[in-house]
């Protein structure tokens, strides 16, 4: 329905952490299938990683178990192989108590950890922290932050190749309404949603520019349902009833203030 892309004037080498709010203006029930992402696609070292919270997460209960479960909210962290071919193990994957996770190939190559657990209305911070390293390899761990309670939620880690790395010089969120085979055709929620502005090793990389834009075709298309606009640094994207949007609108520019 609406990415968000932040572009800087340069990468940061010797990447350890990324955080990013987002507030959420009321509850979202479990009847839709919602999924706001503050990591929409992040890069480090060419491999690409996403996340954020779903109202169905699904998943494997189980490293050994191939059966999809559906538990309802929950957050979710997820990357793909360099290549977005090379298949990726569980091997890659840390779940945590009650956790989900998944290894495969229909979206390109990825692997995932999910994290089942009831959110709403509120603020929190989702972010990725480099963990320990493995051999050549490192791990970074998800964690989101409940504002309100001031609860820290370790939703799991994910394998990397790589010791040292390099955040490169963009950032993306998304809101979307996705499918599922419990819910494969899902309504549109009245919510907005707003992204802070991006939190790379504690500090706000400077930005060149920041736009929105709406998919219409393909995977992520949809209907013109959402707006997005700049709130001094922030993004707030409102979703509602379908428009008419040009299609000249498709895409615009988000005069930030940060």
């Amino acid at each position: 329905m609406a990415d968000v892309w932040w572009s800087f004037e340069k990468p940061t080498s010797n990447f350890e952490k990324l955080e990013v709010e987002v507030t959420i203006d009321r509850d979202v029930p479990d009847s839709y299938n919602l999924y706001v992402a503050p990591v929409g696609i992040a890069r480090i070292n060419g491999i690409d990683f996403y996340g954020g919270l779903q109202t169905n997460v699904n998943g494997w209960a189980s490293k050994k178990s191939r059966t999809r479960v559906h538990p309802g909210m929950g957050a979710i962290f997820s990357r793909w192989a360099q290549d977005k071919k090379t298949p990726l193990s569980l091997d890659n994957v840390r779940t945590v108590k009650n956790g989900l996770c998944e290894s495969a190939g229909y979206e390109g190559s990825f692997c995932s950890v999910r994290l089942p657990f009831k959110w709403g209305k509120g603020s929190y911070v989702y972010s990725i922290v480099k963990g320990k390293k493995a051999g050549d390899k490192t791990w970074f761990d998800c964690r989101v932050l409940v504002k309100e309670t001031g609860k820290s939620i370790d939703v799991g880690g994910l394998l990397f190749e790589g010791t040292d790395f390099t955040f490169w010089a963009s950032h993306a969120a998304f809101v979307e309404i996705y499918a599922t085979s419990k819910i494969p055709r899902s309504g549109i929620p009245k919510v907005n949603v707003t992204f802070g502005y991006p939190i790379i090793n504690g500090n706000k990389p400077k930005l060149r520019y920041a736009s929105a834009y709406h998919p219409t075709s393909g995977g992520a298309g949809s209907p013109s349902c959402a707006k997005a606009r700049a709130a001094g640094d922030k993004v707030v994207v409102e979703v509602g009833p379908i428009f008419h949007r040009p299609s000249s609108g498709n895409r615009y520019h988000l005069k930030l203030k940060p």
